[in-house]
């Protein structure tokens, strides 16, 4: 299964695709017992899939072959024993993907010319993705993270290994991070690049950064470039350029927790503005009208907040599950539509909207 998502990484899956495009969602569980029954959803559904697509007139028989074989693998890559909250298959001729979710998804099979990422969308942000900078005077390494884990990422260079000219065996058994090593104008060149690589990565792909690394390295980071100013947090820790993942997480974790808290806070005091000046939505029924115009600046949920509806063409209304119309993922449908529309989502803990529907939004007019 395919570690994290990203913008670029949606962006792509968003992309149209050959009919039919096969997307395959569903809740899964953590913890004995719920979990005994996702083995058996998942089979349902896969043999769901799989008759669709084999009773489907408008798909030949070679691409028939193909999107049934990319099912077959990618049902074979799924791993239950770790499960998430939920999961995504996604299969169109020549390619298939499988993605484990922080967030649960309603059970459904949809055959289209895109991949339904809704869903998708909604449990990255739910994640709180950020990147973990580990820096020492010879290697810097790049972690992507979420609240649960962190995973080395090796895409845009990273990880950076300081290369000698003149090797000495005696002065490399030294380097690590001793203060002499941090006058070195070798040091401040390759840590100029690693300041120069971030800021790509950044720009690309835009999350809190937090960097860590011995006090010699960090003032030096400092020094040669912008980006551990700029940083949500800067930890003195050494050895972590050479660290494993769990013992990253568990460094960064406090810094992670308090940078949530924070962005919570001004959240909050950015929907009582709105209040204020009457560019408020609260409620689904309200936050969806003003979705469709365009208008939100500013998304807050509650984290576990799910609900079914059916649109009775004026309004969303409560419906059952096995309703005809029914929308089960009607609340990730808007956070994807809210982004779409370059407003910024924000997750809350349940219970800090009550009083607004357990959805509000800051109208941009």
């Amino acid at each position: 299964m395919y570690p994290a998502l990203s913008p670029a990484v949606l962006a792509e899956l968003r992309r149209p695709r050959p009919y039919p495009a096969v997307s395959i969602l569903m809740p899964t569980h953590r913890r004995e017992p719920d979990n005994a029954q996702d083995p058996v959803r998942l089979r349902n559904l896969v043999a769901e899939a799989k008759e669709r697509v084999q009773n489907d007139p408008a798909v030949d028989r070679a691409v028939r072959i193909d999107v049934l074989g990319q099912l077959d693998r990618a049902l074979a890559e799924v791993d239950l024993v770790h499960a998430e909250d939920g999961l995504a298959i996604l299969a169109a001729p020549g390619e298939h993907q499988v993605w484990s979710l922080g967030r649960t998804a309603p059970a459904r099979v949809v055959l289209s010319d895109t991949f339904l990422t809704r869903n998708l969308v909604a449990a990255q942000i739910a994640e709180r993705p950020h990147w973990v900078l580990a820096v020492a005077a010879d290697r810097v390494v790049l972690w992507g993270g979420t609240e649960e884990r962190v995973t080395e990422e090796k895409a845009y260079g990273f990880p950076l290994v300081r290369e000698y000219d003149n090797p000495d065996p005696e002065r490399q058994e030294q380097i690590g991070d001793t203060p002499s090593t941090f006058r070195d104008e070798e040091t401040k060149t390759f840590l100029r690049q690693a300041d120069t690589e971030i800021g790509k990565v950044l720009a690309a792909d835009p999350r809190p950064l937090y960097v860590v690394g011995d006090a010699p390295a960090l003032a030096l980071l400092d020094a040669v470039g912008p980006m551990a100013k700029e940083s949500s947090a800067q930890l003195p820790h050494g050895g972590l350029a050479q660290g494993g993942a769990e013992t990253v997480r568990q460094v960064v974790e406090p810094a992670v927790r308090a940078h949530a808290d924070q962005e919570i806070s001004e959240a909050l005091a950015q929907l009582d503005k709105a209040r204020g000046r009457k560019a408020f939505a609260a409620g689904l029924d309200e936050v969806w009208q003003t979705v469709g115009e365009g208008r939100i600046a500013l998304l807050v949920v509650e984290e576990n907040f799910r609900t079914t509806v059916r649109d009775d063409g004026d309004h969303l209304v409560p419906a059952e599950a096995d309703q005809p119309g029914a929308r089960e993922d009607i609340v990730d449908e808007v956070i994807e539509r809210a982004l779409d529309a370059g407003a910024k989502v924000s997750f809350v803990p349940d219970g800090t909207l009550s009083d607004a529907g357990r959805i509000a939004a800051d109208l941009r007019y």
